[in-house]
């Protein structure tokens, strides 16, 4: 199907009428949608066509929902349904009428102070949840994070989430966003929580300031800073940054982890602090030093926060006092310095990071091919292009190098590229008539997953009935093949149609999928009427179902007696032994030898009649 503005208008999946669409990346569109059983408006985030049948998408968004579904805070957004329909797979979450941050950054720039400090404990709230249940978000950013129209802040996307410490894939091939990322996600190296405290400390940054600590031409060069500049504290964009909400932005962006806070409750503390107009701990000024200390460059005293001198030191040149009395402008003197020393500086940093002798290998996971060939034949080096299958990596990036990114190695040595020639594939087998677990069974051994659809069917129970893709295609290994296995054919309702007439109660029931049989009884019912019906209306039964129908000959006729001139008594004996209902009428008569005899009756006597109906007899009574 194509996932657009098509849908607008339309029911997805049989529930959700999708209203407008709130937004579209790079995998998935949101839609604001009704959910019909509900009655409660819904974010429904569907899985692009592009990406539909691409498994690494779709594991992707799976994993969103498997791990934010079991995150039940006010400040992640909750899941409320995930699901496979027409074609892709979606996710329905609470809506929240609102903007993101990074929506609210670029539209009203720097946020408050107190602001950006209310929303980050809210973030970290999220986080502390998440971290206690073994999840690593590994994707925060302003883009993640929702605020509504009551100040309300909620942590979304959770589709590169993963449970415990982990790398970024198999292959170390980096996964987020290059502005956001942890030195260690840069490097593809394991992460862990304290990788989702850097992020937050790059999301305080921007909201305090309005723009990152490190950008860049290209992922590469801003993955380089990560791992080796030195943040410019947030202070020197914007003056009336407290010196402790440096401090805590600086330890957060520690390059190791070992420098960072060990876990959001701790940032969070740190933060409370600040809020209360309260220094931060010890450790966080000691920690934001030794970040700062990484810098060849003197800065001044409130941007390098050494430990606190006593009071009347800090004021003893304060005549008159005015905070920050001479340093910004040095400051601006330091950083007209540092922009003609960026280059250098960036390039030093990584060489005394990566250690000393030889030629540094350069960073080539996610590069294009004919991009890595380029950079190492600059680097000195000689290119070995490995192309092999790799599920994770698009054809023609590389997603795996040898030697390793900072690696010292002789000039003019070969430098593996191992190249991504797509996922692997494999030829699905034909599994149509066979039984549903054999047929599970032998797609796993070919490398697929089986998408087992029950469907009504003809077919013998239990049996595969169809396949997609069909059998002998080539398709990727991993690959969902939709099996439809017949689960007997499909009941259907029988409709009552006892008193209708023969000709209209078969044609009811041929036209609901049924067979007719008719049986003729007698019944008091005219003729031609249906007075029973097997099975039962109201009832189920599969399509083809004969339904016997018990139709009446119509009511047995009988002669009515003649009993004019009879007694009342007499009359009525005579007119129930003949099977007859008797109902009596009386009559004034000035005849005397008329009184208790019958005048006449109806029917009249000697006419035929159905047994059991009503003969009316009139009594003659003399009123004297």
């Amino acid at each position: 199907m194509a996932v657009s503005d098509t849908l607008i208008n339309t029911l997805f999946d049989g529930r959700y009428r999708i209203i407008r669409k709130l937004g579209s990346g790079g995998m998935a569109n949101v839609y604001l949608a009704e959910d019909q059983e509900l009655g409660r408006r819904v974010a429904i985030k569907i899985l692009n066509d592009r990406h539909a049948n691409d498994d690494q998408f779709v594991e992707r968004f799976r994993r969103e929902a498997k791990n934010a579904a079991g995150l039940s805070h006010p400040n992640i957004v909750s899941i409320y349904d995930r699901g496979e329909a027409e074609g892709t797979y979606y996710i329905a979450m609470e809506f929240l009428d609102g903007r993101s941050l990074k929506e609210l950054i670029v539209g009203r720039g720097p946020a408050p102070v107190n602001v950006a400090i209310d929303y980050t404990r809210k973030i970290l709230d999220a986080l502390r949840f998440a971290h206690r249940n073994g999840i690593v978000h590994r994707d925060i950013k302003p883009h993640n994070v929702i605020v509504d129209a009551e100040g309300r802040v909620k942590v979304t996307d959770f589709g590169i989430a993963r449970a415990g410490t982990s790398q970024m894939t198999e292959v170390g091939s980096i996964i987020g966003t290059a502005q956001y990322l942890s030195p260690e996600q840069a490097k593809g190296a394991p992460v862990d929580q304290t990788s989702d405290l850097y992020s937050v400390g790059i999301v305080l940054y921007e909201l305090l300031t309005g723009k990152v600590p490190f950008s860049g031409d290209s992922p590469v060069e801003i993955a380089m800073k990560h791992i080796s500049a030195v943040p410019e504290p947030p202070s020197a964009h914007r003056p009336d940054v407290p010196e402790d909400l440096d401090l805590i932005v600086l330890r957060a962006l520690g390059k190791t982890p070992e420098e960072r806070y060990p876990s959001a409750e701790a940032m969070d503390e740190d933060l409370g602090r600040v809020a209360q107009g309260l220094a931060v701990s010890r450790e966080t000024e000691e920690a934001a030093t030794q970040v700062l200390s990484r810098s060849q460059l003197t800065l001044p005293t409130a941007v390098v926060a050494p430990p606190r001198p006593p009071t009347e030191v800090l004021y003893e040149y304060d005549e008159p006092r005015r905070g920050r009395p001479f340093w910004p402008w040095l400051l601006v003197l330091l950083l007209l310095i540092a922009a003609g020393l960026t280059g250098w500086f960036v390039y030093q940093a990584v060489q005394d990071e990566l250690g000393e002798g030889g030629v540094g290998v350069p960073y080539l996971i996610d590069l294009r091919e004919t991009q890595a060939v380029g950079l190492v034949i600059d680097a000195g080096l000689e290119p070995n292009v490995i192309r092999e299958a790799n599920e994770e990596t698009e054809e023609g990036f590389v997603f795996r190098q040898d030697p390793e990114f900072g690696e010292k190695v002789d000039a003019g040595s070969q430098v593996d590229i191992y190249v991504s020639t797509g996922p692997p594939t494999a030829e699905v087998p034909d599994v149509v008539g066979q039984t549903r677990d054999d047929a599970v069974a032998a797609l796993a051994r070919a490398g697929f997953e089986a998408n087992v659809v029950p469907i009504f069917s003809d077919k013998q129970e239990n049996t595969v009935t169809a396949q997609s893709p069909a059998a002998g295609e080539v398709v990727e290994v991993g690959t969902r093949v939709r099996i439809n296995v017949s689960q007997g054919a499909e009941p259907l309702t029988i409709p009552s149609v006892t008193g209708q007439p023969f000709e209209d109660a078969a044609s009811v029931l041929e036209g609901a999928g049924f067979r007719v049989a008719r049986r003729e009884v007698d019944d008091d019912a005219p003729a031609g009427t249906v007075v029973d019906q097997q099975p039962a209306g109201g009832g189920t039964a599969p399509r083809n179902t004969t339904v016997t129908l018990s139709v009446s000959r119509g009511p047995t006729e009988s002669q009515v007696p003649n009993v004019d001139g009879l007694s009342e008594e007499d009359a009525r004996t005579t007119i129930e032994e003949a099977g007859f209902v008797v109902e009596v009428q009386r009559e004034p008569t000035d005849d005397p030898n008329l009184h208790g005899s019958v005048l006449r009756q109806e029917p009249a006597g000697g006419s035929a009649a159905p047994e059991g109906s009503t003969v009316t007899i009139v009594v003659g009574e003399f009123g004297g």
